[in-house]
């Protein structure tokens, strides 16, 4: 008998990714080596995934720990980079998955499959991250994705289809929301949220507080950067994967984290979005305070428009590029002096930036003081504002208000 093609499965341990573990050996007749990867999500053990697609028959399964890796390779490029999609979302999702596309294609090297499969479906974001990754990373690896092809169009069909292959799924009713969930915090869309005018339940968030729930006094949280990479927190050095567990638990406790949005998917249709990101948006918020008083105010302009480009290309699932490398070298370069100390208070749901120090501080004292010390030149003014309002004395006289012509229509 002809050894059958491998396939490197991308698998969750859900009812998706379950009955795809066997419609790959029934439909496609390939030996499947199913993948779980472990990016923070609320499952710490999933060694019981990795045993489900062995009972289901895989060849091999793995649970890979990504997690350190995750922090480490990933989210610090993100923190960089101030990294939110339309200025709002940190990425959680779409930062996952270049690093657990990277892992299916290094085991599908090593066990020699020619094909690439994930649990996607065709109308979400995920398809377009995971196969642009994985074609970067391999353009000669083949991709299946079988909820784009299959006829199991409602999730009693699945169910149906797996009772009759042998295949154990949940035999609870559809969870109300689909949710994706790692160490830079949780998607939840679907259910109630689809539509727009209704308020999020309250049962969606499970990584921060209602706000009657929160402390009633403020919390004090010191965060140190060291070239623009969180280091410390109250003053205690700790692994970057370490500190965001810690930040998702302070600002979690004290309700800060949340959001709730209308965002513009690749595939071209807009889609009602909550997150929940305590660590994310405390970080990225404390970093960008401290760029505020390390860098330039030319370079601050130009990073400000890369960091919209850098959110861009990630969300586009374009980690695997040119244009994400560029930004990063312009980023690491940045990032040499942003090291520092940023005092917040978190409150009941909101977040206040009350202090910076560094010692490569832009801040001059005695240029910026009104007080004594002062050492402003204030002679040098006057010859500034008449060359930097000469371009519209010249307009004014020529063209427009003071040239005595009517507006052109």
């Amino acid at each position: 008998m002809a050894e059958k093609e491998k396939v490197v499965l991308a698998y969750s341990g859900g009812l998706d990714t379950s009955v795809i573990v066997k419609w790959l050996q029934e439909e496609k007749n390939l030996d499947v080596i199913a993948i779980c990867g472990n990016v923070g999500q609320d499952e710490k053990d999933l060694s019981w995934i990795k045993q489900k697609a062995l009972d289901m028959g895989a060849i091999a399964s793995e649970a890979v720990d990504m997690r350190e890796e995750y922090a480490e390779k990933i989210l610090s490029k993100a923190i960089w980079a101030n990294g939110k999609y339309e200025g709002v979302y940190p990425l959680l999702s779409a930062l996952s998955r270049p690093l657990i596309s990277k892992h299916l294609v290094d085991i599908a090297h090593q066990y020699g499959a020619k094909y690439v499969a994930h649990g996607c479906t065709g109308k979400g974001n995920d398809q377009v991250r995971f196969e642009t990754c994985i074609r970067a990373l391999d353009p000669e690896l083949e991709i299946i994705a079988p909820v784009r092809v299959w006829d199991l169009t409602t999730r009693d069909s699945e169910m149906e289809w797996a009772k009759q292959h042998g295949v154990p799924v949940p035999t609870t009713h559809k969870k109300p929301y689909s949710i994706d969930d790692n160490l830079w915090g949780r998607a939840i869309e679907c259910g109630v949220l689809e539509d727009t005018w209704n308020k999020p339940p309250a049962d969606i968030w499970t990584m921060t507080k209602n706000l009657d729930e929160c402390p009633a006094d403020p919390e004090e949280v010191v965060i140190s950067f060291e070239q623009g990479i969180p280091s410390a927190i109250n003053g205690e050095k700790m692994p970057l994967l370490d500190l965001i567990i810690k930040c998702n638990e302070i600002a979690g406790r004290n309700g800060f984290g949340r959001i709730d949005m209308i965002e513009d998917r690749v595939v071209g249709i807009k889609s009602r979005e909550c997150y929940e990101c305590p660590a994310a948006l405390l970080l990225i918020q404390a970093h960008q305070s401290l760029e505020q008083l390390c860098l330039d105010a030319e370079t601050l302009k130009q990073k400000a428009k890369l960091d919209v480009e850098w959110a861009s290309t990630v969300y586009r699932g374009l980690w695997f590029s040119q244009n994400r490398n560029a930004i990063d070298a312009f980023n690491a370069y940045t990032q040499k002096y942003v090291t520092g100390d940023v005092r917040i208070i978190l409150c009941k749901g909101g977040l206040f930036v009350d202090g910076l120090r560094s010692d490569y501080s832009l801040y001059d004292y005695n240029l910026a003081t009104y007080d004594e010390g002062d050492t402003f030149d204030h002679t040098a003014a006057r010859g500034f504002i008449d060359l930097h309002g000469l371009q519209s004395k010249t307009w004014s006289r020529v063209q427009g208000p003071g040239s005595g012509l009517q507006p052109v229509e």
